[in-house]
């Protein structure tokens, strides 16, 4: 039985780390990069939609921001502890650590 852990505890890390590594990823598939939002993308939806919700603009701090901020110029220290522990935890579950 004890075998099995040091195998579960890898597969855990390996979660938290493909979390860190898919965020930006998935953040420049919908549209956020690092040139701004792309035309005709999901992200250019969501601009649109928290633009017109607010009178023209897109608020500072809203989600549409935040997205961006971490699209274009990647993901803070905090952000990537965050990610990390949510995809270890995440996996510890699945794997029954």
């Amino acid at each position: 039985m004890f075998f099995r852990f040091p195998v579960k505890a890898a597969a855990a890390v390996a979660g938290g780390a493909l979390a860190v590594g898919a965020v930006p990823v998935v953040l420049g598939a919908v549209g956020f990069t690092g040139a701004g939002i792309a035309a005709s993308s999901l992200a250019a939806k969501m601009m649109s939609a928290a633009a017109v919700a607010n009178g023209g603009g897109v608020a500072a701090g809203s989600l549409v921001a935040t997205l961006q901020s971490g699209g274009s110029g990647g993901l803070s220290l905090s952000s990537k502890l965050l990610l990390g522990s949510a995809g270890f935890a995440l996996v510890s579950l699945v794997v029954g650590l």
